[in-house]
């Protein structure tokens, strides 16, 4: 693949949203996301980071992401592909695989 990897952050908390009631937690959704990702499009790199919400975040545009969840801007877990948004509380792979379709991966 020619262009850089797609970088995927997941924003979460220890807590499980309110409104995710019966949903998997922030992080296993982290850790099942890649997993996924591995799977459908192995051997094309990417970076995926777990960002929590509660904890202290270096990047400011980050800062800003998280700032918009505590104030129920956003659900969390939110999955952001590239800077893009592509799905908040119950995390779809669909959404997912397309924003990583339109970035040039090709399913294995």
């Amino acid at each position: 693949m020619s262009q850089s990897p797609v970088k995927i952050e997941v924003y979460g908390a220890e807590v499980i949203c309110a409104s995710c009631v019966n949903a998997p937690s922030s992080k296993d959704t982290y850790e099942w996301l890649d997993a996924a990702l591995s799977r459908k499009y192995p051997d094309q790199p990417y970076t995926i980071t777990y960002i929590d919400i509660d904890q202290e975040i270096p990047e400011a545009y980050q800062q800003e992401i998280a700032k918009k969840i505590h104030e129920d801007e956003y659900f969390y877990p939110l999955v952001m592909i590239n800077n893009k948004m592509v799905g908040e509380g119950h995390i779809q792979l669909k959404p997912v695989y397309r924003a990583m379709e339109e970035n040039g991966y090709h399913a294995g």
